[in-house]
């Protein structure tokens, strides 16, 4: 048995947990945690140490419940990892066939030439949440040990600073119905390696980087993010259009707000839709769910969904800083792999295979580390800057930044430096700083008035919500904490106008007024949380700080 203090208790005594050892833990079932186990196990077998032991948890029901994307896939990774004949059963069935690039005014769509970059010829148009479950079938295999609905809470260190591995997050036990005050210890998992493969956002990633020992945002430049919000309809018409890949910029955003749209046609009726709206936009009363209910109401848009259906919907943020944004990418003990380390390549607005590679270069260098006795991170930074991965992110680095002049000038920019550069521009741009930052006052901004959901193409948020299959214990104490309670009413409300209720896609926050004292009070429905990571970001102030709910609980994306 060993001991770990947990962080939320005040008293003093420590609690008693059981542990585990394992040669690597990975937290996270994503592309890239599952690349990872998968090129470990690879590996040890090959090397002829059957016995060497990996395993991965994660905090979704089942692998692949909290996984959204678009999602257009490249296989390049795929095909990495495995061999033609070992991709049986993968759910590749739905070539991409057709590009489609769009400016969108208030009622026209004039098309644009597609970038090299998002030429998809080759690509396919996948359920990410059923290619994790395809990968982590094809681990398993391998001998991973795979545990689903433990919730990563914390991070464990030996008495020398390194990375001894994680802890899992107290289940709690309610005797009367109320809140639960009494836990059940959570597992220790120790590894001598743990790999960090969280996403978007990772809460565990976030400690690392505050591990002012590691210093692994000393020489990056701030993350940027951006949320994306995505439905799939079924729809029976004459516009479907088997395989097509279509993308829009423009209405109803304005050219000083960055974001796009995606519809990818697949599965003989069914439409991938989403809107990707970055986070560094100015005005707080800015919604990204209504915006997108917006969009498809344009009048060259809403034919695609005449008679159709929406069965599923979700949320998520996306790290879109690039290469200027990777941080160190190992530390004593450990390293980070996949979106939590920022590997999306954003003009081709695909992240998966990127994601793939980082874990497989990731465990590379681990095993490599583990069987020489060596450091991993001058390994892996050294396999990272001679792959394809590197090259590919370090040639469209300046792409984001490019938008900052504004929509026009960065598409002129854009096609200047993709095409008649050939992504070999001499400079590096910067942002422009934290997400959170670049909100401006309510005082300083027109607030944007939504139209109503007509409930045929556009929805409100709690009828959208019922699709996630979003789901906590309701007795479970809340895992989206306040810092300073005083904030949300005295400075996110007064001075911002409560951007927190139109940034989050899940109505988990409301500003409520005491009938008797007028009062304002924010509610926080942490039961909604689709686990976004939106509020963790885009809060003025960093006030919110999200932190895991008990394991099994969140949004159940079948489909997506």
């Amino acid at each position: 048995m060993s001991r770990h203090v947990r962080a939320e208790q005040q008293e003093e005594e420590a609690i008693e947990r059981e542990s585990i050892e394992f040669d690597v833990v990975i937290v996270g079932g994503g592309p890239s945690g599952l690349s990872a186990a998968i090129k470990l196990k690879q590996m040890a077998i090959a090397a002829g140490k059957e016995d060497f032991t990996v395993c991965l948890i994660d905090k979704g029901q089942e692998v692949g419940s909290h996984i959204l994307s678009g999602a257009c896939m490249e296989p390049r990774s795929l095909n990495e990892l495995f061999g033609l004949d070992e991709q049986t059963g993968a759910p590749l069935n739905n070539p991409a066939k057709k590009d489609r690039m769009v400016l969108l005014t208030q009622k026209h769509a004039i098309p644009l030439p597609t970038i090299p970059q998002m030429h998809n010829e080759g690509n396919y148009i996948i359920s990410l949440g059923q290619l994790t479950k395809w990968l982590a079938t094809k681990a398993e295999e391998l001998g991973v040990d795979i545990y689903t609905g433990f919730a990563a809470d914390d991070i464990l260190y030996h008495e020398d600073g390194t990375v001894k591995g994680i802890v899992t997050k107290d289940v709690g036990i309610a005797k009367d119905g109320s809140i639960k005050d009494t836990f059940e210890p959570g597992m220790e998992l120790h590894a001598k390696s743990t790999i960090f493969a969280e996403g978007c956002r990772g809460s565990l990633t976030k400690k690392l980087y505050a591990n002012q020992n590691f210093k692994l945002r000393e020489n990056c430049q701030p993350q940027t993010y951006a949320l994306g919000v995505k439905e799939i309809w079924e729809v029976n018409n004459d516009h479907f259009d088997n395989g097509l890949v279509m993308h829009t910029v423009g209405w109803p955003l304005d050219t000083q707000t960055y974001g796009g749209t995606w519809m990818y046609h697949y599965d003989e009726n069914r439409i991938s839709v989403g809107y990707v709206i970055a986070l560094d936009y100015k005005n707080p009363t800015m919604s990204p769910y209504q915006e997108f209910q917006r969009f498809k109401h344009h009048p060259k848009i809403s034919p695609y969904f005449k008679d159709g259906k929406c069965i599923a919907y979700g949320a998520r943020t996306l790290s879109e800083g690039g290469f200027q944004s990777i941080p160190k990418l190992a530390f004593p003990g450990g390293v980070l792999v996949g979106d939590t380390a920022g590997f999306l390549n954003l003009p081709k607005i695909k992240g998966i295979h990127t994601a793939m590679k980082s874990g497989i270069l990731g465990a590379e260098a681990v095993f490599e580390a583990l069987q020489k006795g060596t450091t991993v991170a001058d390994t892996y930074e050294q396999r990272f800057k001679e792959s394809w991965l590197y090259d590919e992110l370090y040639g469209v680095r300046n792409i984001r930044p490019y938008f900052h002049y504004g929509l026009y000038p960065a598409l002129f920019l854009s096609g200047l430096d993709t095409v008649f550069m050939r992504s070999k521009t001499p400079w590096t741009l910067n942002h422009i700083g934290p997400d959170n930052e670049q909100t401006k006052k309510i005082s300083e901004v027109t607030p944007i008035k939504y139209p109503k959901p007509d409930g045929v193409l556009s929805f409100d948020i709690l009828t959208n919500l019922a699709r996630s299959g979003t789901n906590h214990n309701h007795d479970q104490p809340p895992h989206l904490k306040l810092i300073d309670k005083d904030i949300p009413v005295n400075v996110n409300l007064k001075e911002y106008g409560g951007p927190e209720q139109y940034y989050c896609p899940a109505k988990v926050y409301e500003y409520l007024k005491d009938e008797t004292t007028g009062e304002s009070r924010l509610q926080i429905n942490a039961q909604n949380c689709l686990h976004c990571k939106a509020c963790d970001i885009k809060d003025p102030k960093q006030n919110i700080n999200w932190t895991v709910p008990e394991g099994g609980g969140g949004p159940s994306y079948n489909i997506m």
